[in-house]
């Protein structure tokens, strides 16, 4: 029989090698990128003991450098925020570790809790605030790695800091 629905592979596909695509060492795609993300979010113990709280200002630890990329680990008390700002060139995943985080855009307000994720491009700007009472824990992948965090000023037609209004994540 011979139709166009049939399909017939002579041998094992598998057993050429120079089909198959060799694994990537470093994550290149934005899903990638995602996927590290969940494994570190996923993998507690590589970064619970390196939290730490500081009152007097935002701390942060650098939990991974490498070609083309970096991930960073941030703690928010209540009330710490960073203001807004955006990542420059670099595009990035914002990944909530523990507790609730409020992102503030000119779109709207984003109430992020454990487990939520955002994707940006290079250029978005935005504000990130623990606006509960309970401190919280976020992991950041910036790809190229972060190399400036240009301030702005909060705009009349950007929602940081006014009134929150809740958008679906």
């Amino acid at each position: 029989m011979n139709s166009d629905s049939d399909l017939q592979i002579a041998g094992d596909i598998l057993e050429v090698p120079h089909l198959l695509q060799p694994p990537r060492e470093h994550p290149a795609t934005v899903a990638e990128f995602v996927g590290l993300a969940r494994s570190l979010a996923a993998d507690r113990p590589r970064w619970e003991h390196l939290v730490r709280y500081d009152a007097s200002s935002r701390w942060y630890h650098r939990l991974l450098a490498a070609p083309g990329y970096e991930v960073w680990l941030l703690s928010w008390v209540p009330g710490q925020g960073s203001g807004l700002h955006d990542h420059g060139r670099s595009a990035g995943v914002l990944t909530v570790l523990d507790g609730v985080l409020t992102e503030h855009t000119e779109r709207g307000v984003r109430t992020l809790t454990t487990g939520a994720e955002r994707v940006f491009a290079p250029g978005y700007a935005h504000e990130v605030v623990n606006d509960t009472l309970e401190p919280a824990v976020s992991l950041h992948v910036y790809y190229p790695g972060l190399t400036e965090m240009p301030m702005h000023p909060a705009a009349p037609h950007c929602e940081a800091r006014t009134e929150p209004r809740t958008l679906t994540v």
